[in-house]
């Protein structure tokens, strides 16, 4: 069981038999009357998000999931096609479980995938992923100050913003949480 204050952004708890991800957390402290804690969760079922307000005393059930690793092959379009690489077994998923994680994955990737009883509810990607730059707009010479970002395309097709300096072939890491550039691979 967790008390509210446990529930941190990307904790998975189970509501009324349903997985939920907590995507928004923030804590109010009343005087004497303990504290308050706000959160919104994400359905990892159906992905409705709801708000829902904790008091200091209540108990949250923990959520029985379960991860297990698997190696990313391609996509068709509609589906995402998997394998794992114990039993060389391989399963597709909809675009609608993959959701955000499609920009980040490369063929050949190991990546985890998490399930809530025998269903698949979300794919976990690393934190910082490499991704090669295949398309960098030219910078306007002259305009070389570290602040001026320009678009950049990636291998997998997400385009990132970055320092004027990175150009096609570079391999950049890229936050997977926002999608923001962090460094260039030395």
């Amino acid at each position: 069981m967790y008390q509210p204050t446990d529930l941190k952004k990307g904790t998975v708890c189970q509501i009324d038999g349903k997985p939920y991800r907590v995507v928004e957390y923030s804590q109010k402290v009343m005087g004497r009357g303990g504290s308050i804690v706000n959160v919104k969760l994400k359905n990892l079922v159906d992905g409705s998000v709801i708000p829902k307000t904790f008091k200091g005393q209540d108990k949250i059930e923990r959520a029985e999931v379960t991860n297990k690793t698997v190696q990313y092959l391609y996509s068709d379009g509609n589906d995402f096609h998997f394998m794992d690489p114990e039993s060389f077994e391989q399963f597709q998923l909809g675009a609608d479980i993959v959701d955000s994680a499609a920009s980040y994955l490369k063929e050949g990737d190991e990546l985890n995938l998490q399930f809530f009883g025998d269903r698949v509810i979300n794919v976990e990607l690393p934190k910082n992923l490499f991704l090669e730059v295949t398309y960098a707009e030219d910078v306007v010479k002259g305009d070389t100050t570290s602040s001026v970002l320009k678009d950049a395309t990636l291998e997998t097709g997400l385009v990132v913003k970055v320092p004027a300096f990175i150009k096609v072939g570079d391999v950049i890491s890229v936050d997977t949480t926002t999608g923001e550039y962090r460094e260039r691979k030395k």
